[in-house]
């Protein structure tokens, strides 16, 4: 029997939605302060999946101007109806709820239709009688008494109009009494009843999946007496897979139903640099309730695959040498491209990147360009030229948690002069000088490798000759169990003039990112 390795997404990849369009199927995730927005991927096989595009990739669909790292975009929802796509989201910095739609899935996708709707975590419901609904998660209308005391509701939505008319119904709180953020909630029409599935308890460890079902999409709902139907919080922080939740339910051309859903790697301890990544699992339904990766209840490393033609599998490129006139659909940018900071045509072949005053450490768009670690062991190199003109200016690799915890590994001058390779660890806001070596050099080869949580750092005048600036580092900074927040861990060129103006410029001729 053939079986499939979750994750199906490694790396930060949180909040999946999938839908299905006949033998096609696409998802979605969050992207929080990064841009573009919304990456979206296509599947035939469940299993397979290759980034098309990304949602949101226009400054007017995605204002992230000075929110932190965990803001802006939380939990998309991606839906198909006569021949429309929507996917609808939240930018909790920036205008609220919104949808946008498109005929074609890898875009281009219309501007927000911004909504008169509070909370987060909006999702989609269209109705056998044409109707459409909007629900998503809001506080208590009586308060919020503690912490998380919110509900999940639901109103209907005219498309003609773009608005949210009649009334707005609460429809349910959780299946434990008191519990905390329910949210992430999709309805789904399976016989006779509509099912709104949930997650609760928050994000992190006591993640769980929860559902409900009524005869009416108006409620009463009636919570599973099987509930939770998918969490980890009972095994234990030592458990591998933890804070399993967000679920998505598709069913295939074939009649099968899976699960996508969200969880995170732990490794050197209770840490979780990768984030949350997307996972998926098999579902089954059994006296009107569906039965969350049947036989263990819990999330699995390997399961069957699916009963669909088998996909080709989509092998990422190593190493990426800046041939192409756009940069690879994998890279991002810390709230924006704006601004001309980096180029790929001004020199054919290399990543050029203008020093900008922005620093990595502020809530700006600095010169950036970034992707997912995706592996718990990886290596990555790059090859830059530039030559450091005063002691403010810096370039070279960063390995990016969040303004406040993140590692620097760059090429600079030091206020006497003299060029030097550093390592500066920045943690809580407080930067430390790790190590620095004096290197007199214009073109320069930098690695860093990871074991776990041991990040080692290596320079080298050739491709040939690294040696280490400084070996062992512990990388639990880049967890969000030390930073806080909801992202994973970005390596990334960088380069700064740090608040001073300059015209100086770094060239990148490859970037190399490798699973070990």
């Amino acid at each position: 029997m053939k079986t499939f390795k979750n994750p199906i997404l490694p790396g930060f990849y949180p909040d999946p939605s999938i839908c299905r369009v006949g033998e096609d199927y696409y998802l979605v995730t969050s992207s929080f302060a990064y841009f573009p927005g919304v990456p979206i991927f296509h599947s035939r096989d469940l299993v397979n999946w290759e980034q098309i595009g990304h949602v949101l990739d226009r400054p007017s669909q995605l204002p992230l101007e000075g929110q932190g790292v965990s803001r802006g975009i939380f939990a998309p929802t991606i839906r198909y109806h006569d021949g429309v796509f929507y996917m609808i989201t939240t930018n909790v910095g920036a205008g609220g709820n919104f949808f946008v739609t498109a005929k074609d899935p890898a875009g281009p996708w219309s501007d927000p239709y911004y909504l008169d709707a509070p909370g987060i975590d909006p999702s989609l419901f269209f109705d056998e009688d044409g109707k459409v609904y909007y629900h998503g998660t809001r506080p208590a209308p009586e308060g919020e008494k503690y912490s998380g005391n919110w509900e999940v509701w639901l109103q209907e939505l005219d498309l003609e109009t773009k608005k949210l008319i009649g009334e707005p119904i609460g429809l349910w709180r959780g299946a434990l009494r008191d519990v905390i953020w329910p949210e992430g909630p999709h309805i789904y029409k399976v016989d006779d009843y509509y099912y709104l599935m949930i997650s609760e308890a928050g994000t992190g460890h006591h993640h769980a999946v929860s559902i409900a079902r009524s005869k009416t999409i108006t409620g009463p709902y009636e919570g599973n007496p099987g509930n939770p139907i998918l969490t980890h919080r009972h095994l234990g922080k030592e458990y591998p897979i933890v804070n399993v939740g967000h679920c998505d339910l598709v069913e295939t051309q074939h009649g099968e139903w899976w699960a996508v859903g969200l969880a995170s790697r732990i490794y050197g301890g209770y840490y979780r640099n990768l984030g949350r990544e997307t996972y998926l699992l098999p579902v089954i339904w059994e006296d009107g309730w569906p039965i969350m990766s049947p036989g263990t209840g819990k999330l699995e490393m390997e399961y069957p695959l699916p009963t669909l033609p088998e996909g080709k599998s989509v092998i990422p490129s190593v190493c990426d040498h800046f041939d192409n006139v756009k940069l690879d659909l994998k890279y991002n940018f810390l709230r924006s491209a704006e601004g001309e900071f980096y180029s790929l045509s001004e020199r054919p072949g290399f990543l050029r990147l203008k020093l900008r005053p922005q620093k990595l450490s502020e809530l700006d768009t600095p010169s950036f360009v970034g992707r997912r670690q995706q592996h718990i062991d990886f290596a990555t190199s790059t090859v830059m030229e530039f030559t450091p003109e005063k002691e403010n200016e810096e370039a070279g690799i960063v390995l990016l948690q969040s303004n406040e915890f993140h590692f620097r590994f760059v090429f600079t001058k030091k206020r006497d002069g003299e060029s030097v390779v550093r390592l500066v660890k920045c943690a809580g806001g407080e930067e430390e000088v790790l190590q620095e070596m004096p290197l007199n050099v214009s073109k320069l080869y930098l690695k860093v490798a990871a074991r776990g949580q041991d990040y080692s750092f290596y320079v080298g005048e050739t491709s040939d000759s690294f040696e280490p600036l400084m070996e062992n580092v512990d990388g639990r900074i880049l967890s969000t169990d030390v930073a806080g927040g909801f992202v994973g861990a970005e390596l990334g060129l960088y380069a700064s003039s740090n608040g001073e103006s300059s015209d100086n410029k770094a060239y990148f001729d490859w970037f190399e990112y490798v699973g070990v």
